[in-house]
């Protein structure tokens, strides 16, 4: 039994969701996502909440079940608040910038990196050494996070490279010296 599937959803005030056939619609202050759900799940909205139901329980619409709900939520919360993800950058002269809606990277290559701004998603660089990665679609900003981070992965023996604030990089002892 799917225990977050079974979990109703609270719309907050100033979100609307519309269900047409299996597309659902969610609108609010940041923006509108729309999403194609599985076609033996079913979405209710009654009053403000949304309740999803599968028909069965074989193995497959089980976990069809509990995604549908989890991708539905993120929906809600995504247009509501917005979801971020923050970068760090560590090493000597190592730099982000931003231009317009590009991000340039200066992470040691011949060449500076750029990036352009994927649609419904901003980059914002507080501070030389900081991204933050903000937007309403869960999914889109952790892969373009991800994205950013691939430009210069942290490295293991000295840290550098860019890295997500929360992340601990589990560091390898040099090489040992002869006795």
């Amino acid at each position: 039994m799917s225990r977050i599937g079974n979990k109703p959803i609270i719309v907050p005030e100033g979100v609307e969701v519309t269900v047409n056939d299996n597309v659902i619609t969610v609108k609010g202050p940041k923006g509108t996502l729309t999403r194609e759900i599985a076609k033996p799940i079913n979405v209710t909205v009654e009053d403000k909440t949304i309740k999803v139901i599968r028909p069965n329980d074989e193995p497959i619409n089980k976990s069809l079940h509990g995604l549908t709900r989890a991708l539905i939520n993120n929906m809600v919360i995504g247009v509501k608040d917005e979801f971020k993800k923050e970068l760090e950058i560590n090493g000597v002269g190592y730099r982000a910038q931003k231009q317009g809606k590009k991000l340039v990277l200066t992470l040691g290559y011949s060449h500076p990196v750029e990036m352009v701004e994927p649609e419904g998603i901003t980059f914002d660089v507080p501070s030389q050494n900081q991204i933050i990665v903000r937007g309403i679609d869960k999914e889109l900003v952790g892969q373009t996070a991800a994205e950013v981070r691939t430009k210069r992965p942290p490295e293991v023996y000295r840290g550098k490279g860019i890295k997500y604030v929360d992340e601990h990089i589990r560091r390898k002892e040099g090489k040992a010296g002869k006795k």
